[in-house]
């Protein structure tokens, strides 16, 4: 069979580790040492479900998610999108430039950007006091917003590349139509362009969702969870039981939960496009 040392391939380095990482949730597996590993049931899944801190970061997660994505990068990159689209080649250029300049660097970088903006010492407070405003302190008073608007300013160049793509398609002759027909801007964007490009809205919003729900490095660069966990997401709590308190079994537990998340959000949205198909 000519299909065999690929398929060959993917059992090896794809199945099995999905398999072991699925096994492992079960057991009480530990960094610790230990010769072995004990199945242990659903139990690292009820230690989570009745955990307090596993809650606050489920919560944390949630907003970071909807915050940074949902709302941050989707609505901005649209209102990018628009703006090059109704802009010349200069405008396109400079914004082009510097969204998707946000969106190449690495996210211990772009976290080291944010930690000069916000800190103490940092350009927002000099900015701020130039202004004669008080200053701030949001990595410590609101933590899981000062990531929120980090992971914003570094994501959101893929959602305008995305509805840019997606706004070329628009036929001008639909939307001269509605103009004729005396719509507003506002009303030719609601009931013309958004409903032709719904298809690259909820494939933008399932994309972004997957890859907020597995930020890591940003955070951790910013505030490595804190202050007193109050910016950490399930990413940072799965790492930190797994390869801080050695807690291997629990770790991938928390990290099968997050798959679980990932998958129902992905599930509302495709069950979303079908209705959007659905509509004469």
């Amino acid at each position: 069979m000519p299909l065999a040392p690929a398929v060959a391939l993917l059992l090896v380095f794809l199945a099995g580790p999905i398999l072991y990482c699925i096994w492992s949730a079960f057991t009480d597996m530990a960094l610790t040492g230990s010769s072995g590993s004990r199945f242990v049931g659903f139990d690292n899944f009820i230690r989570a479900f009745t955990s307090v801190e596993f809650g606050q970061s489920l919560l944390y997660t949630v907003f970071f998610t909807v915050v940074s994505a949902i709302i941050g990068q989707n609505v901005l990159g649209m209102a990018l999108a628009l703006l090059m689209r109704a802009g010349n080649g200069i405008v396109r250029a400079i914004v082009s430039a510097i969204v998707i300049g946000a969106w190449v660097l690495p996210e211990v970088v772009a976290g080291y950007i944010w930690v000069a903006f916000f800190g103490v010492d940092g350009s927002l407070n000099h900015l701020l006091a130039a202004l004669g405003l008080s200053p701030q302190d949001l990595l410590y008073s609101a933590p899981i917003l000062a990531v929120s608007i980090a992971n914003i300013w570094r994501g959101t160049a893929f959602s305008m590349l995305v509805y840019s793509a997606a706004l070329s398609e628009v036929p001008k002759e639909i939307e001269e139509a509605a103009v004729m027909d005396g719509a507003s801007t506002w009303r030719k964007l609601v009931s013309v362009i958004l409903p032709m490009v719904r298809r690259s809205i909820a494939t933008n919003l399932m994309l972004i969702t997957l890859q907020t729900l597995s930020v890591f490095g940003l955070i951790w660069t910013m505030t490595k969870g804190g202050p007193s966990n109050k910016s950490e997401t399930l990413p940072l709590f799965a790492y930190q039981q797994a390869f801080q308190f050695s807690q291997l079994g629990y770790g991938t537990a928390l990290a099968l939960i997050l798959l679980f998340i990932g998958g129902i959000f992905s599930l509302i949205y495709l069950r979303t496009l079908r209705l959007g198909d659905s509509q004469p």
